[in-house]
């Protein structure tokens, strides 16, 4: 099965230009990436819709155990989450207005560490290509113990004249089986 270069992990390209560490668009786009894990974090999941574009993509593939000849096919066409705006819209609407999220109830808490930020823009002006590297830990319910997870994220972030919306994203786990028990929770 032939999978999209959507979903393969960033690579330095020589087509597109990298934004430098430290310029004004990359401690923009930094601090775009902060505010969204402490609105994940901590709930804030209406507010952080508002941060989600209306033609959004947002996919988890799931990751195929491959012999090292058939590497580039790692990740199956099919996933854990593949949505769009209104699937995303439903998502946070069941967990914040429903008490039918029982997969959430109670809630997990979680710490999501964003780190290996790259940026590049695109063709297109004002929208840039994002590639981070995200550990996140989650602990449920009276358990001791806590659940981790190990993703790269390729995202394309779109500057709207006010601030920046998440226009896709794709969530590579590093993990074939998850070791936790639902990911009912976004990435």
């Amino acid at each position: 099965m032939s999978i999209s270069t959507e979903l393969k992990p960033a690579t330095t390209s020589t087509t597109l230009t990298e934004v430098p560490y430290g310029s004004e668009v990359y401690n923009q786009i930094m601090g775009w990436m902060i505010r969204e894990a402490r609105l994940l974090d901590h709930r804030l999941l209406d507010e952080w819709q508002t941060y989600l574009a209306e033609d959004l993509i947002y996919k988890v593939p799931v990751r195929l155990t491959r012999r090292v000849q058939g590497f580039d096919a790692e990740f199956s066409e099919v996933g854990h989450m593949d949505d769009d705006y209104g699937s995303m819209t439903a998502r946070v609407q069941r967990l914040t207005g429903t008490k039918s999220a029982w997969s959430e109830d109670p809630a997990s808490r979680v710490r999501r560490f964003v780190t290996n930020v790259s940026v590049w823009e695109t063709d297109i002006p004002g929208e840039y290509k994002v590639s981070s590297y995200l550990l996140l830990t989650r602990n449920r319910a009276d358990a001791r113990d806590y659940k981790q997870l190990s993703a790269e994220r390729n995202d394309r972030l779109r500057w709207n004249g006010e601030r920046y919306m998440l226009v896709s994203r794709t969530v590579l786990v590093d993990q074939v089986v998850l070791g936790m028990p639902n990911l009912a929770i976004f990435l």
